[in-house]
């Protein structure tokens, strides 16, 4: 018993650092921590492995805390721990801070790459539209160029195979006096076709006349509008005139000033309001409008039409039944239709052109409805 009280405490010491429950406990922590920040687990679940790791800890410092003895070697294996403790709270927080600036990076990256892709795809759309402008205005300038080029050189060349020692001057000269033969010549072997082909030409002329009065650029003029217009002016009215010029003859058959007029009258009621509307009619056909619609506009405009025609026709067809031969007036009417043309087309085709943006505020506004209804 003397022997057991002469043990001095500290004597237990060594047997007590034999264990040296510290130097298992960091090896151990630092290999898990290590584990756990490279675990796929870790980063899906961040919480549950912070928590994880400081329970792991603190429970490291309880098996440490009971031994209190004054050597400063445990002492200091207590301060090594408190130190593990602090760095596993670092570790936890920049790991945490790590993931949430990760996710905001991520996030920003895609912000930012989303709103590059839409600004590319604004340029690029926007590219497209200069694109196909500028292809469109060329295709127009060579339209045009080509059809000046083609009527100028025929004019001019009228009389070709006789140029054997003609001057500038005697081409020019003589060119105006022998188109004219020709097309009298024209008019004698088939005055349908001639005549169709001058209201034609007539009728693309005034509707392109029209476009740009209607605030178009010169070159960037509709070419399918032209188009329907002059092959309405092709297949109806030359032929439709032609007709109708020499049944009106043959309606007064008169030769007394008195009949000036009422031709006028007749043409500017009867005439007027069935030609204008055919022009309407078909023109709305080409454009593949509806039936339903093309008549609900016929008579939206039919009176506005007529009313228009009043103010110039009148003193244009006192002319025309009072001066000109029956098979020269549809030259002079097409000189005429110039002017016409402009204002008919543009009735015409104001009421269509302003439906486009209507619709497609319609279909934007659909498009919208329908995606906040699937949202």
């Amino acid at each position: 018993m003397a022997s057991l009280h002469t043990i001095s405490p500290h004597s237990l010491l060594p047997l007590s650092k034999s264990k040296k429950p510290t130097s298992k406990i960091l090896p151990n922590s630092h290999f898990l921590g290590t584990k756990i920040l490279h675990s796929p687990i870790f980063w899906t679940n961040k919480q549950k492995t912070e928590s994880w790791l400081l329970n792991s800890v603190v429970q490291e410092e309880l098996d440490v805390i009971p031994v209190q003895s004054g050597d400063s070697t445990d002492q200091q294996d207590g301060v090594v721990v408190s130190q593990v403790e602090s760095e596993g709270n670092e570790l936890a927080t920049q790991v945490s801070g790590f993931g949430s600036n990760e996710g905001q990076l991520s996030f920003e990256g895609f912000s930012s790459a989303s709103s590059a892709g839409m600004e590319g795809d604004g340029q690029r759309t926007q590219s497209e539209l200069e694109m196909d402008k500028f292809i469109d205005r060329s295709i127009n300038a060579l339209i045009v160029l080509a059809a000046g080029s083609y009527a100028v050189t025929k004019l001019l060349t009228i009389d070709h195979d006789y140029w054997q020692g003609w001057t500038i001057y005697e081409i020019l000269r003589y060119a105006p006096q022998h188109n004219w033969s020709a097309y009298e010549e024209a008019l004698k072997t088939n005055p349908v076709l001639a005549k169709m082909m001058i209201s034609g030409v007539v009728y693309s002329i005034g509707d392109w006349i029209a476009q740009c009065f209607e605030g178009k650029p010169l070159f960037e003029f509709d070419r399918a509008r032209m188009f329907r217009s002059g092959l309405v002016g092709f297949m109806l009215h030359g032929s439709l005139s032609h007709y109708y010029y020499q049944f009106c003859e043959e309606l007064f058959p008169f030769q007394d000033w008195w009949v000036v007029p009422v031709k006028v009258a007749f043409d500017q009621t009867a005439w007027a309001a069935v030609w204008n509307s055919i022009y309407y009619i078909v023109v709305g056909f080409l454009r593949l409008d509806s039936p339903a619609t093309i008549f609900s506009e016929l008579r939206a405009t039919f009176w506005p039409m007529l009313t228009a025609g009043w103010k110039l026709w009148p003193f244009a067809h006192l002319v025309t039944y009072g001066v000109i031969p029956v098979e020269q007036r549809l030259l002079w009417v097409d000189c005429v239709e110039l002017i016409w043309v402009t204002i008919l087309s543009t009735y015409s085709n104001e009421k269509s052109e302003a439906r486009i943006p209507e619709t497609q505020t319609e279909a934007g506004s659909n498009s919208l409805s329908k995606g906040s209804a699937e949202e």
